[in-house]
């Protein structure tokens, strides 16, 4: 009995032993989690994924390898992996298979896919859904991406134009341009993709228009009457130029920086002096009527016009621009300013260029005075506000079509205008363009009026000028050879290429501060300055314009007392018509 007891008591521990080892077994079988379980995927497809985690070593995707899913694998290792799910294609009913995920002993797990049902049997899709187009239009590249065996293109405006109108299943990439919109304002379209069973696409397009109103409300027949002398013919007709400077582009008013109202007797004072011709410093920014349109005062157009023709009376060419003007232009040669520059440069443009269109090949137009340009980036904004200035006028017609027209160099200076200026806006007439420089080297004589730490003023300009007494005010660069050098360059560049060179101003201070020896060795320096200056520009083709501001105190620049209408600097007025006749 005993022996029997203790067998028993053997197996039921035996017993408990395997049921522990057997218990413990169990807490390590293998796990299996998917997630989702169900994946719906819209009519048009689309991309979407599923977690597998197994303490399995292997793990496998079973389904029945339908053509319309994709999947990035069907097997690894990985403990924790995520399977891509992709639908490329539509269908007109709804479809739908099952994976079955498995991994070592675990039970399977399976996940549902399904697809709405297609109202189309094709996709089509283009790369681009909204296009906005500047004020002076240009192109997109819109790309088509289709299933479909053919599809169409169109759009609801005639400003826009498609290179390809019709295609065939694939990739196509079609150019939408668009044409300058000269409209106060901007405008819309809409170009329409479709194909048959397939969804149809729309594309919106927007347009900026004109930040102004267009001026060139009545353009005229291009009339060549009067007109008949090309850029070269005229500019050997100007013998000698000088500046109304300080009155018409005065700040204020005509009168605000000095000089009285300009009257017809001063400029038959000039003409009868030696000059031949007059460039009219003009602002305009300060006389809109109406800032909001650009619109320029009638009455002031009417001065300038006024103005322009007590020089025409004298048989004298004159030359009209926009100047300084408040720096709105010529200190904003920029990216950031361009647009809405070129849309004042039009609007002024077309209002001048309307309003003095009848005057015959003896009134020019210049784009600007000096536009402040120092690299490739700015000059090609000027390029385009030259440009701009170009199309406005001769869009005007009439006599404009024909007009010689000129446009300044980089800042008009030489250095920069040889180096920067490669290439010239478009016209299309042809040998109607000048090209605009200046010239105040060395600014130490032509216009400092203190000495500073990085140099003095030059009293004395010229090689056999120069003060044994004063040689503190020597010139010590700059001088006859700095002359030649820098118009031998606009020789080359322009000149020699059959495009004359206006040297749009050029002086030097009068410093009547100085007294005894000191002041007559400077006028006289300052006589050999312009009689120099004066020859050299006309012996490399250049056309002199003299630079008189009216002032006649010190450190001024004029030639003619306007109050007076006289003569007053013969020293320098002899100089300068001497060097025009040899």
């Amino acid at each position: 009995m005993r022996l029997l007891y203790h067998m028993i008591t053997l197996c039921i521990l035996a017993t408990g032993i395997l049921c522990l080892d057997g218990c413990e077994k169990k807490d390590k079988l293998d796990i299996l989690t998917v997630s989702p379980d169900r994946i719906n995927f819209p009519a048009v497809g689309g991309i979407d994924s599923i977690l597998i985690e197994t303490t399995a070593g292997l793990w496998s995707i079973n389904y029945t390898g339908t053509d319309w899913l994709s999947l990035s694998g069907t097997s690894g290792s990985l403990k924790n992996a995520t399977v891509i799910l992709s639908v490329t294609t539509r269908t007109v009913v709804q479809r739908s298979d099952t994976l079955t995920v498995s991994a070592g002993e675990t039970k399977p797990v399976k996940v549902i896919v399904s697809q709405a049902a297609s109202d189309f049997l094709y996709s089509l899709g283009v790369d681009k859904t909204s296009l906005d187009f500047a004020q002076k239009g240009g192109s997109f590249a819109l790309t088509i991406n289709t299933d479909a065996p053919q599809w169409t293109l169109s759009a609801d405006t005639g400003w826009l134009q498609l290179s390809q109108e019709t295609g065939n299943q694939g990739i196509t990439t079609i150019n939408v341009t668009a044409s300058e919109n000269n409209n106060f304002g901007s405008r819309s379209a809409t170009i329409t993709l479709s194909a048959e069973d397939a969804p149809i696409v729309n594309v919106s397009v927007t347009q900026k228009g004109r930040i102004y109103p267009s001026y060139n409300t009545s353009p005229a027949e291009p009339d060549i009457s009067g007109m008949s002398s090309n850029a070269q013919e005229l500019a050997s007709k100007i013998t000698l130029g000088w500046n109304l400077g300080n009155s018409l582009e005065a700040i204020g008013g005509e009168t605000a920086w000095g000089n009285p109202r300009v009257t017809q007797a001063l400029i038959d004072t000039v003409k009868q002096r030696g000059f031949n011709a007059i460039r009219i410093p003009c602002s305009w920014n300060q006389y809109m009527a109406n800032s909001a349109t650009a619109q320029l005062k009638t009455d002031w157009l009417n001065r300038v016009k006024e103005v322009a023709q007590y020089c025409v009376n004298n048989d004298m060419y004159v030359l009209i621009n926009i100047h300084w003007d408040g720096g709105w232009l010529e200190n904003n040669c920029t990216v950031a300013k361009q647009e809405e520059n070129n849309a004042k440069q039009q609007a002024f443009w077309e209002q001048i260029a309307t309003h003095l269109r009848d005057f015959d090949e003896h009134l020019l137009f210049a784009s600007a005075n000096e536009p402040n340009v120092n690299d490739a980036t700015q000059m090609a904004v000027l390029n385009s506000y030259h440009q701009t200035f170009i199309d406005a006028v001769r869009s005007t017609g009439g006599r404009n079509s024909y007009r010689v027209l000129v446009i300044q160099g980089p800042s008009t200076d030489i250095e920069k205008t040889n180096r920067l200026m490669s290439v010239l806006p478009t016209d299309y007439v042809p040998n109607r363009l000048m090209v605009e420089i200046h010239y105040y080297t060395p600014w130490n004589f032509c216009g400092m009026t203190e000495d500073a730490t990085w140099g003095n003023m030059f009293y004395y300009w010229g090689k056999d000028y120069h003060s044994a007494t004063d040689p503190e005010h020597n010139a010590t660069w700059g001088e006859e050879e700095t002359v030649d050098a820098n118009f031998r360059l606009m020789k080359t560049k322009f000149v020699d290429q059959g495009i004359p060179v206006i040297l749009g101003e050029y002086s030097a201070v009068r410093r009547s501060a100085l007294t005894g020896d000191a002041l007559t060795n400077h006028l006289a320096s300052r006589a050999y300055f312009f009689k120099y200056v004066t020859k050299q520009a006309i012996a490399n083709g250049l056309i002199p314009f003299y630079w008189d501001n009216g002032a006649t105190g010190n450190n001024g620049n004029a030639i003619f007392n306007r109050s007076t209408n006289a003569v007053f600097d013969h020293q320098a007025l002899d100089a300068l018509i001497q060097a025009a006749k040899e």
